[in-house]
């Protein structure tokens, strides 16, 4: 629903802040229409001057600044499920925005109902899919909360057509801007959106362990450098597959409102384990309940990237998938070099690899004439196939 002017009265409204153009306008302009205005600056591993931001918000007149660490729990409570799941959107995209938006949104609507703020704002745009994301989760966790979106109101956006009137709008009302113009494209940070570096000419190497579908271990196995916790698990893999430029891909992608969209994502730390948990996953996981937990994970992707991630079909399908990821554990050796994940080795205590079973060398258990009858019933059906359709070229 889009509020117009006339609908609005004043009260106190929660706006997710980025100390950038946009949000620093809005900001103001809020207070011009008559609303107290507190900021809310997520910190979910974006290169930020947090402290900058504060003061500017301040200085523009924010009744209250709230600049929230949420590393960890992004790490632990949606990037963690999204590895998981093999989350991945129309088979490229590893849903980095996508991933990060829950998880801010949700603090902002904590931070509305402990300031009993009737009102959330963000900066999102009329045509994207973050503006879906962010009101999608404040509805479902504070469903009276009223939502202004400026880039949806015609007041605003007739006001506001472009960088220019921001920048005009910005120099009236003392709010600091930008020494050079900004590129022509919106560009998002988080802990799973990394710019890579110059690729160094030698390999890394390292081990990641699973338990239970998700990383608590990762090792170097050159430097011997240890990491065990849930985010620096996932730095330090973003630091490695950073640096290798791993990653990086170049799409064209549909938006739940229905347009097509360019996009260009890094996903280093993220790229790193979508392969590494394949890997384990497929060595622990039966082959039947992995068929259905693929389609799963595809229906898991495309709730997340339409932003009903507080949906009751998407709480279902976290939970089927953390059931299948039971006996997912074990260690991955894979090496990160130019661009490139290469697997290298696999251990696990729940494998279900026989090598003795499969060996042309050692019959085993299994005895190769039953293979005779299990492919002459699965060609029942070729069979029958063939005789209709040659029975079907005589009637002609």
């Amino acid at each position: 629903m889009c509020l117009g002017l006339e609908n609005m009265s004043k009260g106190t409204v929660v706006l997710a802040y980025s100390g950038g153009l946009d949000t620093s306008c809005i900001l103001v302009w809020l207070k011009e229409q008559g609303y107290d205005v507190i900021t809310y600056l997520a910190n979910i591993g974006q290169d930020e001057d947090f402290e900058a931001a504060r003061k500017k918000a301040e200085s523009l007149g924010a009744k209250k600044v709230f600049i929230e660490d949420l590393r960890a729990e992004f790490v632990e409570e949606f990037i963690w499920p999204s590895v998981q799941a093999n989350a991945i959107y129309e088979d490229r995209y590893l849903l980095g925005t996508s991933i990060a938006r829950p998880c801010i949104a949700r603090r902002q609507v904590q931070i509305a109902k402990q300031e009993g703020a009737q009102y959330v704002s963000h900066g999102a745009t009329g045509k994207g899919n973050d503006q879906i994301r962010f009101e999608l989760t404040c509805y479902a966790l504070y469903p009276e909360v009223k939502i202004i979106a400026p880039w949806r109101i015609p007041e605003f956006y007739n006001r506001f057509r472009g960088r220019k009137d921001l920048m005009e709008y910005a120099e009236k009302h003392g709010i600091p801007v930008p020494v050079t113009p900004k590129a022509p494209w919106s560009m998002d940070a988080n802990l799973m959106h990394i710019s890579p570096e110059d690729s160094p000419n030698v390999p890394d190497m390292v081990e990641i362990k699973f338990n239970k579908g998700v990383p608590v271990m990762v090792t170097h196995l050159k430097e011997g450098t240890t990491k065990t916790t849930p985010l620096d698990i996932f730095s330090y893999l973003n630091e490695l597959g950073g640096k290798h430029g791993v990653g990086r891909i170049d799409i064209v992608e549909n938006r739940f409102i229905g347009m097509k969209s360019r996009g260009i994502y890094e996903t280093p730390g993220g790229t790193i384990l979508y392969h590494a948990h394949l890997d384990i996953e497929t060595f622990t996981m039966d082959r039947e309940v992995r068929r259905i937990k693929q389609d799963l994970g595809i229906k898991f992707s495309e709730l997340l990237y339409n932003g009903f991630w507080y949906s009751p079909e998407c709480k279902f399908l976290r939970h089927c998938i953390a059931k299948s990821q039971e006996n997912v554990e074990g260690k991955v050796q894979l090496s990160v070099f130019k661009g490139h994940v290469y697997i290298l080795g696999r251990e696990s205590p729940g494998s279900l690899y026989n090598e003795e079973l499969v060996s042309m060398d050692v019959q085993g258990d299994y005895d190769p004439c039953d293979a005779s009858g299990f492919i002459k019933i699965n060609a029942v059906r070729l069979r029958e196939h063939h005789r209709m359709e040659r029975e079907a070229q005589l009637k002609q």
